[in-house]
């Protein structure tokens, strides 16, 4: 089986999305959108990954895949719990209308319909995809109760004596809103309410949410919110929030804010690991494969598990002691030179106005209190997504915890105040400017 270190890859060809993440059994869980024929999007599979610490994972068998009509085109994302003892997956179940007659795995422009559905496994590694599925919400036919085609993304979560069901939707393709469903055994399902908001775009997705102290947070990925010709469309925002379970009531409390200020992360999943402490975990995307010798080119990757924690109000999206465990050795920058460049590292750096780091050709400087980054000369000629980043404001210090891997580097500022996370093409394996100290993994 192939395995990942630090951050869960394709294994071969495409992943996007992460779906069903859950500590289960004593492992962690992680699904993912799925195209195994090419390093393309097209029809939707569930990939499966295990872990026992968030770094080490090592891929299984592929879980969910098309097999009913309502699903015939494809498992879309979903998310899972646990009840009594077993695990209950949920997803979007795709079927075309009208596929395009060049490419089967793509439909024409709006000619699909969406379901909910779910499977339910007896330990999370085997998988009955001809018996063990059940359609759950029926095609939305009701435009004031959702979007025949776009209403996808089920996340479930159980709290004080109810299932809830969060799923992302639009009105009408202008306007992205969220719908509710409860349920008392987490199979039948009934609509409860519906929330919209002035900046979720044109189509919500990948909605979640979930209690954080005394309130509640909101993440979720509205698509059509940013201008194309300055990188990608659609990006993940969270915010404070407030929501009344007996009314299924949604009130964002603080302001929609970035995940992440690298314009790359796209998808966040949140689940509790073992000791009870919020993590996320978002797609990477990736504009071109990554094609190396001997190994099937693969697209897509997972960012860092990202410990989400509330202070004063503010969102924070910190390191998980799993990722600072892992990088216990500290080396000499000589040797972080030196050693293979596909190892992952860690570089901790404090800097002042004026000052910079070039990692490998990616830089990082601080201009006017922002922290900003330019990855033009690791990235090729891809057309399409930014290659500079900032923080959105103006900040009186500058630490940094960075985390670098051939093909991605994550950018931790003020102890997870901001992130600043990018894909990056062949980065080089030289360090220059104002570093405290460099750790290598393992």
């Amino acid at each position: 089986m192939i395995k990942n270190t630090l951050h869960l890859k394709a294994p071969g060809n495409w992943i996007n999305d992460p779906n069903g993440f859950i500590y289960y059994q004593g492992k962690y869980h992680l699904f993912y959108q799925h195209f195994p024929y090419a390093p393309v999007w097209g029809t939707m599979h569930w990939g499966h990954a295990v872990s026992e610490d968030l770094v080490h994972w090592e891929h299984l068998d592929i879980a969910l895949f098309p097999t009913k009509y309502y699903d015939s085109n494809g498992i879309f994302s979903g998310s899972a719990i646990e009840k009594d003892g077993r695990l209950y997956l949920y997803y979007s179940a795709v079927h075309y209308l009208e596929a395009d007659a060049e490419n089967i795995h793509v439909s024409l422009p709006d000619q699909f319909e969406t379901s909910q559905a779910m499977m339910i496994s007896e330990d999370g590694f085997h998988f009955d995809n001809w018996n063990a599925k059940k359609q759950i919400i029926p095609v939305i036919r009701d435009e004031a109760v959702g979007h025949p085609a776009n209403t996808r993304d089920p996340k479930v979560w159980y709290e004080n004596g109810n299932y809830y069901m969060l799923l992302g939707s639009t009105r009408g393709g202008q306007a992205g809103r969220v719908l509710f469903y409860r349920s008392p055994d987490g199979e039948n399902w009934e609509y409860a309410s519906q929330y919209s908001h002035e900046n979720f775009g044109k189509i919500m997705e990948c909605p979640d949410l979930f209690p954080s102290g005394d309130s509640y947070v909101f993440i979720g990925s509205p698509m059509y919110i940013a201008d194309s010709a300055k990188g990608y469309e659609h990006h993940a925002l969270c915010a404070p929030a407030s929501f009344d379970g007996k009314t299924c009531s949604l009130n964002l409390s603080g302001e929609l804010r970035y995940v992440d200020y690298g314009g790359d992360l796209y998808a966040p999943q949140t689940n509790l690991d073992r000791d009870g402490r919020r993590v996320l975990i978002a797609w990477m995307r990736m504009p071109k494969p990554v094609e190396e010798t001997g190994e099937k080119p693969w697209n897509g990757m997972m960012c860092l598990p990202r410990v989400i924690e509330m202070n004063g109000g503010r969102l924070f999206f910190r390191v998980h002691p799993e990722v600072e465990r892992y990088f216990s050795r500290e080396i000499t920058i000589k040797e972080y030179t030196a050693i293979p460049s596909a190892l992952p590292r860690r570089i901790q750096a404090a800097l002042s106005e004026g000052e910079s780091l070039d990692i490998g050709g990616y830089r990082i400087w601080v201009e006017r209190g922002y922290v900003k980054t330019d990855r033009s000369r690791v990235f090729g000629d891809i057309k399409g997504p930014a290659l500079t980043a900032d923080t959105p404001k103006s900040l009186t210090r500058h630490e940094l915890d960075i985390f670098v891997e051939p093909n991605l580097i994550e950018i931790f500022i003020n102890s997870g105040e901001y992130v600043i996370s990018h894909v990056v093409y062949g980065l080089g394996n030289t360090l220059d400017g104002q570093v405290l100290r460099v750790y290598a993994g393992g």
